[in-house]
């Protein structure tokens, strides 16, 4: 006495997203009247129903099961072959399994979603984008990425130009647009472009096959219009008082001098003139004025230090200079390099002090200049502290591992005074 269970095919295709039927046959090969039970095992049982769940058989009879699967439209259904079995378990006799097997052959879809953040972004010559790809299939795709604009005015620089994601993969790309100038003065202008996503494989009916992503560069001006404006109005003013007013003021001031002078020497009020007294002989004690102090940039010597600082990404790091024992540093210019484009915040202090706090982003090389030179004592020190974000990427070349800083701090050097 047995249970007799077989499907009625070796392979049952289906496809994500839709519905297929599967039947076996059960008989009873014993001398009672039978009710089986089912249970199905495997990956499909969380997508798959018995119709009926409970099934009498009277002896020597046959009855038929159907399979409903119902496989999700989701990239965890992988397009594959899958075993199936069904343990067909008699209520009565439960020692008399029966276990039919056969194989459901998931059929493969294609979905690609991808996203460019921002999508707009402003700067003065380049910005900085993401291209997000998501394979939301259940096969592997090799995506190519591409970056182009209409009017041709940028050049475009990916991290990756193609990207090969398994199914419920995700990748980030970085993405570089430059425009090709900049713009002195005037107003912002935009510049769109498109960034094209297409997978290698065809797209499931309904589903697009290209992922087409609108950007836009807007381009600043680095001198704003109003400040042009201001600077033609000064300068016709300086025209103005230069030509005009200054000579009219002169003119004016000498002649009321002249009636003036005329005035007292014709009441006889005007004397002469005292005469110019001879310089006394003798130092600053004997009623001798003391001569002005030396000025340290005429009588030191002229002096640089560079100061390089690199830091990793999220790090902050500084490096420094000291002055010499017995001299004093007077510094007069500072020149800042980012040449990697790196991003993060840029500490200087001269001798405790803060010059300054500048954002790396916002420039690539950067100078001050002082007409009155800033004294940094004698063992004193020049400190550069570079906090960084995230390390830029240096021009023809790959992404930067590290942020890197160069300072040039120069003047002259003199003695201490004693």
């Amino acid at each position: 006495m047995t249970t007799y269970a077989e499907f009625d095919g070796e392979r049952v295709e289906v496809s994500p997203g839709g519905e297929v039927a599967a039947t076996f046959t059960v008989g009873n090969n014993t001398d009672i009247v039978e009710a089986y039970e089912f249970e199905v095992v495997g990956e499909c049982a969380a997508w798959t129903t018995v119709q009926p769940d409970r099934l009498p058989v009277y002896p020597g009879e046959r009855g038929t099961v159907t399979l409903v699967l119902r496989p999700p439209l989701s990239s965890e259904v992988r397009a594959e072959e899958v075993p199936l079995a069904v343990r067909v378990v008699p209520v009565e006799q439960p020692g008399l399994v029966a276990v039919p097997e056969t194989t459901v052959v998931v059929a493969p879809f294609h979905r690609l979603r991808a996203a460019l953040t921002p999508q707009r972004r402003r700067a003065w010559r380049s910005g900085r984008f993401e291209v997000s790809v998501h394979n939301q299939g259940n096969t592997p795709l090799a995506v190519p990425l591409e970056a182009t604009d209409p009017a041709e005015e940028l050049k475009f620089s990916l991290d990756s130009a193609q990207v090969a994601l398994e199914p419920g993969e995700r990748a980030d790309v970085r993405l570089r647009a430059r425009a090709g100038g900049l713009i002195w003065f005037g107003k912002p202008a935009a510049k769109p472009f498109l960034v094209r996503a297409s997978p290698s494989a065809e797209a499931t009916p309904g589903e697009p096959s290209l992922e087409e992503l609108d950007g836009e560069l807007v381009q600043l001006p680095l001198l704003p219009r109003w400040l042009l404006a201001l600077l033609a109005l000064l300068l016709a003013l300086l025209l103005f008082w230069y030509t005009l007013a200054l000579p009219e003021l002169k003119s004016a001031a000498q002649e009321a001098a002249q009636e003036r002078a005329e005035q007292l020497a014709a009441e006889g009020k005007l004397a002469p003139p005292p005469p110019a007294e001879e310089p006394k002989p003798g130092g600053p004690g004997e009623g001798q004025p003391p001569p002005p102090p030396p000025n340290p940039l005429e009588t030191g010597q002229q002096h640089s230090a560079t100061i390089e600082v690199t830091t990793r990404t999220g790090d902050s790091g500084d490096e420094s200079y000291t002055v010499p024992e017995g001299q004093e540093f007077y510094i007069t210019d500072l020149v800042l390099a980012n040449y990697q484009g790196d991003e993060g915040v840029l500490t200087i202090e001269f001798d405790d002090r803060v010059i300054t706090t500048i954002a790396l982003e916002t420039f690539r090389n950067q100078d001050y200049h002082w007409v009155t030179p800033i004294k940094v004592p004698s063992e004193a020190e020049v400190v550069a502290t570079v906090r960084c974000a995230r390390p830029g990427t240096p021009p023809y070349g790959p992404p930067a591992p590290r942020c890197v800083q160069q300072l040039n701090v120069s003047g002259a050097l003199a003695a201490e005074p004693r």
